[in-house]
């Protein structure tokens, strides 16, 4: 048997920058064993910049110059941190997050530029930088769609600024547009005297004012006004001058010039463990423009490098290329190539980039299936059946059917202390002592995300559900972990993590974290043992009458999405959104339900089969009103592309004996398994309306879905 290699490592890549995306695809076709891979970016895509003047010209469609990072994370075995880096000590090896602190044995720095722009009076609340890309690309695409004149400024007059000046006048061709370029000093002054006359001359056929000379001193909603005084009327300005390194890398200890980190061939910094590349590095050795060419072509050496510095390897030097072909969009579909000072416009020359562009885009999206282990031969009948065609799902797809597990508790002898009240379906138990009454229950669930910060949360969140589904408050908790083998440091770091998770969790929700166990093992697996206070007594599954609504607190898909993100099949952006709601506590919820006939956390079983556990042990039935359960985004597309859970032929099996009306894809959501998922309450149909305001001022995005009738059995209609 091949022994499981420990974690020793951890390699830490901050910003998902054009080398970084590069380096990711070649670290999932070749990883380094012992190496544990994060990266950290502010959202779960970023924009390609050589496409995002074909995107604001409309040749481009939102999502094409988008690298999505959540699928580039899967495929290298890489645990994505949605968040935006603050601070690097290179002294303690930590880089922190928000208020959270990851620990590095190496790092590398891609994060690009910022604009000078916020700086501006105005600029904040009225203006978009080009820079970072993503805001500009979110907010372009709704103002393109509008209606009525179209006024537009850019202000900074480089190659980025006339790029974007250019790409505007022709999106907004379908709208009376008037496009105005500022420049403080001399529009394209770094390129060739050939290429500018070109460029300057493609924007008066486009009708752009270019405005030489002029400094801007204030950006309002409706225009921008200059330092000389004059206003130029803009509803959507963009930022593009004054490109500038991140502020918080002057607090990092390393060597920089001009704010910029500054590293040798090799592509470290003066801390040897810390990397750079990309626009926020500054290559001393040899100085360049800012370009992306250049990251592009460093990715290959960092990639390499990184490996050295993680293996005791030996490192080899980047040779940055005296000049490079500089292709520039021309705002319809021609571009402008210029090197060695000479310049040439034609159609053909966009066909050209665009072909580049694309074959980069595709590189980072149709990512190579690298196979799974095969098995040896023979083996036991039953093995290749038991493993299936794809991965087993994480979090609540991973539990055991519903089927087996109501064997197995059958089973089970009755209960003989008078103390101790087992609640038939529900699952958490009632500990009667001295007149107090105390839930308990306990979940765990395998890492069905990479970054333990986020499971646990996930986790907890999903053990506390138990406790509020009863109308409990919760009171303590346990936590239980394994954690994959790896080197006492990474063990420590990993831990501090997880542990600092769970009291956040757990303080938020009025519990106090006692303590727990932990073993290593061959993955991440996190649990909880959790209790509650009951006021009076506990709402249980039995309880719902006919005639009652039924309310559930979330949406559903959770078991849809996931699957698919296993399978890099899912939007980043509808994972990024599907971990959000999962976090998402249901303390408040729990109050507002409080008084229901019966509630229940909707997990593993799906909603289908926790509602037939209410039906169950309430001696009734229900109708569950399929179009008007609300869905996760995304969830349903990917359920009609064929998406399943692990855990979903089984929960189809254990719900029972339901009637289903129409089929389809939105119904069989009805049996995905749910990790973390909302509360499911019977309540008084007199009240529904008015709980249903409540939940939804709350934060919660509540609805009705059914109700609770005479007839036995579960009804989807």
């Amino acid at each position: 048997m091949t022994p499981l290699i420990p974690l020793t490592r951890d390699l830490v890549l901050i910003g998902g920058g054009h080398a970084h995306a590069l380096l990711l695809r070649r670290w999932g076709m070749n990883p380094l064993p012992g190496v544990r891979l994060t990266l950290i970016d502010p959202g779960p895509l970023t924009a390609y910049s050589g496409m995002l003047p074909g995107f604001v010209a409309g040749h481009y469609d939102a999502a094409t110059p988008q690298i999505d990072l959540v699928r580039l994370a899967r495929f290298a075995g890489a645990r994505l941190i949605l968040g935006r880096a603050s601070h690097l000590d290179p002294v303690a090896g930590e880089v922190t997050v928000g208020d959270r602190r990851v620990g590095f044995d190496a790092a590398s720095l891609d994060i690009g530029v910022t604009s000078e722009m916020p700086g501006l009076p105005g600029f904040a609340e009225h203006g978009v930088p080009a820079k970072p890309l993503g805001r500009l690309a979110r907010d372009w695409a709704v103002f393109r769609a509008g209606e009525g004149p179209a006024r537009v400024a850019v202000i900074g007059g480089g190659v980025a600024g006339a790029e974007l000046v250019m790409a505007a006048a022709h999106g907004l061709r379908h709208r009376e547009a008037r496009v105005t370029l500022i420049e403080k000093d001399r529009v394209l002054g770094a390129v060739s005297d050939s290429a500018r006359a070109l460029v300057l001359e493609r924007m008066e056929r486009l009708g752009i004012e270019v405005i030489e000379g002029a400094g801007v001193a204030r950006v309002a909603a409706d225009r921008v006004t200059l330092d000389d005084g004059r206003k130029v009327v803009s509803d959507f300005s963009i930022g593009a001058a004054g490109a500038r390194p991140q502020g918080w890398l002057a607090q990092s200890g390393l060597v920089l010039t001009e704010g910029f980190v500054e590293i040798g061939p090799t592509l470290q910094s003066s801390a040897p463990q810390v990397f750079a590349t990309g626009d926020c590095a500054h290559m001393e050795f040899d100085p360049r423009p800012k370009a992306g060419v250049y990251a592009v072509r460093q990715a290959p050496v960092l990639f390499d490098n990184l490996r050295a510095a993680l293996s005791g390897g030996r490192m080899r030097d980047y040779r940055p290329q005296k000049d490079y072909l500089k292709l520039v969009s021309l705002g319809g579909k021609s571009a402008m190539a210029e090197k060695w000072g000479r310049a040439v416009a034609h159609p053909a020359l966009w066909l050209w980039k665009d072909r580049i562009d694309r074959r980069f885009m595709q590189k980072l999206s149709d990512l190579p299936e690298m196979g799974n282990a095969r098995l040896p031969d023979p083996v036991a009948e039953g093995v290749r059946e038991a493993l299936g065609d794809k991965p087993m799902c994480g979090g609540c797809g991973a539990k055991v059917g519903r089927g087996a597990l109501r064997e197995a508790l059958a089973g089970l002898p009755a209960q003989s202390r008078a103390d101790v009240v087992a609640l038939p379906g529900d699952d958490a138990g009632l500990i009667v002592t001295g007149g107090a009454r105390q839930v308990i229950s306990t979940d765990h669930l395998r890492a069905m995300v990479e970054d333990p910060d986020l499971m646990t949360r996930i986790a907890a969140i999903h053990a506390l559900g138990d406790i509020w589904a009863m109308a409990a408050r919760p009171q303590a908790a346990t936590v239980s972990l394994i954690l994959p083998r790896m080197s006492a440091e990474m063990q420590r770091r990993t831990m501090a993590e997880i542990m600092r998770a769970a009291r956040e969790v757990l303080d938020a929700a009025g519990a106090h974290l006692l303590g727990g166990h932990s073993s290593l093992g061959s993955e991440l697996t996190v649990g909880f043992t959790v209790t509650g206070l009951c006021e009076r007594e506990p709402v249980t599954l039995g309880g719902a009458r006919p005639g009652a609504a039924l309310i559930l607190t979330k949406p559903i898909g959770s078991g849809t999405i996931m699957a698919a993100e296993m399978a890099r099949s899912a939007p980043g952006p509808v994972v990024a959104r599907a971990w959000e709601a999962m976090v998402q506590p249901q303390g408040r919820a729990s109050e507002i339900l409080a008084g229901a006939q019966a509630m229940t956390d909707v997990t593993g079983f799906g909603l289908a089969g926790h509602l037939s556990g209410i039906c169950e042990a309430s001696g009734c039935g229900a109708e569950l009103r399929v179009a008007e359960v609300p869905l996760m985004e995304g969830a349903l597309e990917l359920a009609e592309a064929g998406t399943r859970s692990t855990l979903f032929a089984d929960n189809m099996a254990g719900a029972g004996a339901v009637v289903i009306g129409a089929g389809g894809a939105r119904t069989d959501l009805m049996f995905d398994p749910q990790t973390a998922g909302g509360l499911l309450a019977a309540v008084d149909a007199a009240d529904a309306e008015r709980l249903l305001a409540e939940l939804r001022a709350a934060g919660y995005p509540a609805a009705l879905v059914g109700q609770m009738v005479e007839e036995p059995g579960l009804r989807l209609v």
